[in-house]
């Protein structure tokens, strides 16, 4: 088994993100913290990333469990290259949210929470990100992208599968 670790890289930042709080309340970095742990160790925390992020911080292993199972911006398995992170909170299911995760699940052959099987992309159901003027929505990386329908979810499955090809 790999011993997970932050590189040099990785370790400065996590430093610089502890840094920011008064001796004592390091606790007060886990949401950052976690945020560079799963950019760091591929995308998600499994419960040995978890450990390591608790030790670091010098806190219980269940405090970080129970913040990474409450926020669905950390991911708790693996995830695929592209993940879909449909909003599906009020404002977003009343302009049809509900209709566009199960389209991307047809388009997909997978429901909520699952990945495709070459790996490509992952379909995740999130709480409000924000954008309710702009429902229905959903979060791809960095970028929102809003007003969905169909021809735009198409649209959006052919653009990652040509970034993909083009980056193979």
């Amino acid at each position: 088994m790999t011993m997970i670790r932050f590189n040099d890289k990785q370790e400065a930042e996590f430093q610089r993100l502890v840094s920011r709080y008064p001796e004592g309340k390091q606790k007060s970095a886990l949401l950052p913290v976690l945020h560079l742990a799963q950019d760091s160790f591929g995308g998600w925390l499994s419960s040995e990333v978890m450990d390591y992020v608790a030790d670091r911080l010098s806190i219980k292993p269940i405090e970080v469990y129970e913040v990474a199972t409450f926020y669905t911006m950390y991911n708790l398995k693996p995830i695929g290259k592209y993940l879909f992170e449909v909003c599906q909170t009020g404002p977003c299911m009343l302009r049809g949210s509900d209709d566009i995760i199960a389209y991307i699940g047809e388009k997909l052959g997978i429901k909520p929470g699952q990945t495709t099987e070459d790996g490509m992309f992952t379909l995740k159901t999130v709480e409000c990100l924000g954008a309710c003027g702009y429902a229905p929505m959903m979060q791809l990386g960095k970028f929102y992208r809003e007003h969905l329908t169909k021809e735009k979810v198409d649209q959006i499955i052919e653009e990652c599968r040509r970034n993909a090809a083009a980056n193979n």
